[in-house]
């Protein structure tokens, strides 16, 4: 989840001085030819012709389409902000896994989903236009349009390891993103560097290594032994550590009715998983 909230950061550095394409295309290539190194470890593993959908899906969802909104999030909106939205995962995710995983949930949860939904609209209205957040209202939809996209990846996923390892199955995913991604640096509208800057590169190599091959490969692993819904919970981690970051990074902060906003999301995830329940004294 630390892993998961630096990325929003590096992103936010890249954007300023690469095209989202590039910055995207040139993550996925970092990250599949690290996986070329591994190719050995993958030569037994025969996939079976009925999984090759689900795995299509799985990597449609994310890295392609999520990849896609998230970008169009953060050139709309601040790290912090969007960040903030990813607290909805665990309540989506929760709502998908009931009906596609036979996992339980309950009417607490369904409140809490509208719940956080309504502050989350909350911290986007409140929003104030700035360098780092130009259409607040639009990047935050666009983050959470990522956040459905997220909820199928990890449903796809939690199906998949129970059959392929946690590692191949992130492998698939950079292999896939790359084919997606790089064709689309030819598009006209998609300028090439013409020299390598040194900090935007820096963190397209740091995208690719640790958040798609690390990060991935450990929330992979974690949904291959765990139950999707919990697994999703530490999703909640990821605004605070963005906050921090974006504090020393970008001197962010919110207003008042946005610190507010967030409060109330993060009422509505914890409704939703219990963590409000009152405990018998012991």
């Amino acid at each position: 989840m630390f892993l998961w909230a630096s990325s929003f950061i590096a992103l936010k550095l890249a954007f300023v001085d690469y095209h989202p394409m590039v910055v995207i295309a040139g993550r996925m290539l970092v990250a599949s030819l690290a996986f070329f190194f591994l190719l050995s470890r993958f030569k037994n593993i025969r996939i079976r012709h009925q999984d090759y959908k689900l795995m299509g899906f799985m990597a449609l969802c994310e890295p392609c389409l999520y990849f896609i909104f998230e970008a169009l999030a953060l050139k709309n909106t601040s790290a912090s902000q969007a960040s903030v939205i990813t607290t909805m995962l665990p309540l989506l995710v929760s709502v998908a896994s009931a009906f596609f995983l036979a996992e339980k949930f309950s009417l607490k949860q369904i409140a809490g989903l509208g719940i956080a939904m309504a502050g989350a609209l909350g911290l986007s209205i409140g929003g104030e236009i700035s360098e780092q957040a130009p259409a607040p209202l639009l990047g935050n939809f666009y983050e959470f349009l990522a956040m459905v996209c997220a909820t199928a990846y990890t449903i796809a996923i939690k199906k998949l390891t129970s059959r392929y390892s946690p590692l191949f199955l992130t492998a698939v995913q950079a292999w896939v993103g790359a084919l997606f991604f790089l064709p689309m640096l030819l598009l006209p509208s998609v300028p090439i560097p013409e020299t390598f800057i040194l900090l935007p590169t820096t963190a397209i190599i740091y995208l690719g290594l640790a958040v798609t091959i690390v990060a991935y490969g450990s929330y992979n692993y974690a949904l291959s032994i765990m139950d999707a819904g919990k697994v999703s919970i530490y999703v909640n981690l990821i605004p605070l550590f963005t906050m921090l970051l974006a504090w020393i990074v970008f001197k962010e902060s919110f207003t008042f009715f946005q610190y507010l906003s967030g409060l109330i999301i993060f009422f509505g995830v914890g409704l939703s998983q219990g963590f409000w329940r009152k405990h018998s004294a012991s």
